[in-house]
């Protein structure tokens, strides 16, 4: 392939990331259109703005799909319940995209995970144990959110039930599309 020019370049990075189940690392969309990965960093920059649903993950880029249903699930649980947690969300079909807490000092503090598989469990738990950090929830006593993907709305009240069962939920809400802006014109 001849090299692209920038907006060229920019629309086949939009291709290849719609195109793509699993997240591209800037690597191989460097190497895939023959760039520096540098420039594919600043090129996905600049898509992000232009494309809010491209989500950056420790994976690599994706793309959130409008296809799909989302809820926002306020939890609580202890630091070894997490795994359980975890797996009790994927284990009936759900992608957890993120966490994220609302700091009554900091405010919203949010990490894009992208879990979906055990694979990805264990690898977070892993991450965990290594001690560099605690969890995220740890700084709000245990509270937390995770935005949950599913493909309908019946997976997702299963994973509601679940979480609920299990006493590790405290709310449910309808999360708002994250790629879509906020209706301030509601009351």
């Amino acid at each position: 392939m001849g090299k692209l020019r920038t907006e060229e370049r920019r629309n086949r990075i939009l291709e290849i990331i719609e195109a793509s189940s699993e997240p591209l690392s800037g690597s191989c969309l460097a190497d895939m259109l023959g760039v520096s990965r540098q420039a594919v960093v600043t090129d996905i920059a600049i898509l992000k703005s232009r494309h809010p649903n491209i989500m950056s993950t420790s994976r690599g880029y994706l793309m959130l799909r409008a296809d799909k249903c989302r809820r926002v699930f306020k939890v609580m649980h202890t630091d070894e319940q997490t795994g359980d947690e975890l797996m009790g969300i994927i284990e009936l079909g759900g992608r957890v995209t993120d966490v994220y807490v609302e700091h009554k000092v900091y405010g919203t503090i949010r990490k894009p995970l992208d879990i979906c598989s055990k694979r990805d469990v264990d690898h977070f738990l892993e991450d965990l144990r290594s001690g560099v950090s605690t969890p995220l929830k740890n700084i709000t006593n245990g509270y937390h959110f995770h935005t949950i993907e599913a493909k309908s709305e019946a997976v997702l009240d299963e994973i509601e039930a679940s979480l609920k069962k299990k006493g590790y939920l405290i709310e449910s809400r309808e999360s708002v599309i994250m790629y879509e802006p906020k209706n301030y014109s509601k009351a």
